[in-house]
Formats: structure tokens, C-alpha cells, sequence
């Protein structure tokens, strides 16, 4: 199993960053602008159909919100590409600033550098995003 591991510091303290993080259904607005273009809420919240600025589709299933640990995990249902996905983002208060930590674990290992392509992407939107 591949896992890729991306992380950026934001001048942004580490509240209204929870806050874009925790907003599992606002992704495309409040979090990864430009990157998640849509965002539409389905099973009650527990699962979110994102549309990438690329075109491509997602469903994402929300497994865990942990406040306490201001961690988000999150896994990719029904991909015809990837047999397994589980995601996690934390932040970290680190002197007033934030440290944002993603990590995917995928199947196969294949995909890897072409997810990994995408989470710069998206890393380069909530940095944008969130300063």
C-alpha cells in the first residue's frame, strides 16, 4: 500500500483553519477553492460527491471528525481507478501559524504519483485558500 504524506505551514492561526477543515460538506468554498469546484451533500452529510476543477468525480465518505485532535479522516468510495483510499488531514497550532498535514493511504500502488500530482494541487488551493 502506497502512503504519501504533504504538509504546508500557513500564516493563519490554527481556529479558522479547523473551522475550513471541519466544514466537511464546504470543501469547494471554505477550504480548497479552485481546486474542489462542487461539493453536494449526500446520506445526511456522512458523504460528499466532489467535483474536481479537472473534471474528475469523488465520493467521499466522512469516518472520522475528531475536534479534540482537529483531525478529519475520510475515504474515496466506489473509485473505478483505486481499490482502496483513506485520507486524513490534521492541523497543528505551531507559534500562531499552522501546520496542515495530509496523508493518503492508496491501492494500487500504481496511482500513486498520479495522486500524489493531484494533492499538490490541492495543497497549492488551501494555502491559497486559507492565508
Amino acid at each position: 500500500m502506497a502512503t504519501i504524506r504533504k504538509e504546508f505551514r500557513v500564516a493563519t492561526p490554527v481556529a479558522r483553519v479547523w473551522e475550513a477543515l471541519a466544514d466537511f460538506q464546504a470543501v469547494h468554498t471554505k477550504l480548497a477553492r479552485g481546486f474542489v469546484v462542487d461539493s453536494a451533500s449526500e446520506e445526511g452529510g456522512a458523504v460528499r460527491a466532489i467535483t474536481f476543477a479537472n473534471g474528475m468525480k469523488a465520493r467521499e465518505r466522512l469516518v472520522t471528525l475528531d475536534a479534540a485532535a482537529k483531525r478529519v479522516c475520510y475515504c474515496i468510495q466506489d473509485s473505478p481507478n483505486l481499490t482502496h483510499y483513506s485520507a486524513s488531514a490534521q492541523v497543528f497550532d505551531d507559534k500562531g501559524e499552522t501546520l496542515f498535514v495530509w496523508q493518503v493511504d492508496l491501492l494500487p500502488d500504481a496511482m500513486a504519483p498520479a495522486v500524489s500530482g493531484m494533492m499538490d494541487v490541492g495543497l497549492e488551493a488551501m494555502r491559497t485558500t486559507l492565508s
